[in-house]
């Protein structure tokens, strides 16, 4: 059958595009080859680690998280990489997140309390059961910034209600940026927790589907000292290694 010069432009443009996105698909393929594991094993002095990785090609950007376990001093997918979110702003260079300014934080940071909605969750990590009392203060003059508190306890007058009336914080886990020391203004309430969907993004936290963290809670063990490493990719290159 004879093409007409349409059909042939449309075909033609199809293989460019195809050309032009096999470098992502490669990219995409696998956590263990994107990044120089091996020689990051030397300098990290754990044996889990989430990797939010913001990735980036000619007609888009993704922002994927990889779970990973030490395995005889490589490290190796423990879960297929799932999609996630971040802030609105995208990612702030290391030590430039600032309260309020819809960034996530660049950097490696320990993971510290699941926290959620229900008494009790499938997870290794301690676990605090959020209350309708629970706040988490991000009142940058308040002696008790960027900390979760009891309404009770506290004269903030700016601060956020843990117990929310959707699902976003009906599995969470802490992030521990700037919380030892804390430092007024330089951000707070950075958590791993569950997404609006339809790739909502975030006032500065990580996000991703419900069933995505709840198969990350069930796989971390506090006894392997889980990090969390994010930023693009060129950060986590370095930072990594």
């Amino acid at each position: 059958m004879r093409l007409t010069n349409t059909m042939k432009n449309v075909r033609s443009f199809f293989i460019l595009l195809a050309l032009l996105l096999l470098p992502s698909c490669i990219f995409f393929k696998s956590a263990t080859k994107e990044f120089n594991l091996t020689a990051g094993a030397r300098n990290i002095q754990s044996g889990q680690a989430l990797l939010v990785v913001e990735q980036s090609s000619l007609f888009f950007t993704r922002t994927k998280v990889y779970s990973l376990e030490k395995i005889n001093g490589e490290w190796r997918e423990a879960i297929p990489p799932v999609n996630a979110t971040i802030g609105r702003n995208g990612f702030a260079p290391k030590g430039e997140k600032r309260e309020g300014d819809g960034r996530t934080p660049s950097g490696i940071y320990t993971l510290g309390t699941a926290f959620g909605y229900e008494e009790k969750v499938s997870t290794k990590m301690p676990y605090r059961q959020v209350l309708p009392d629970d706040l988490w203060v991000d009142d940058i003059n308040a002696p008790d910034y960027n900390r979760w508190v009891k309404q009770n306890n506290t004269t903030a007058k700016s601060f956020e209600k843990m117990r929310r009336d959707d699902i976003l914080y009906k599995y969470g886990i802490v992030i521990e940026y700037n919380t030892n020391p804390v430092i007024s203004g330089y951000g707070s309430a950075i958590f791993f927790h569950v997404g609006e969907g339809n790739n909502m993004k975030t006032s500065g936290c990580v996000a991703v589907s419900e069933v995505d963290i709840k198969r990350i809670l069930s796989w971390l063990d506090p006894q392997q000292k889980p990090l969390i490493v994010m930023g693009k990719e060129n950060e986590i290159m370095r930072s990594w290694q």
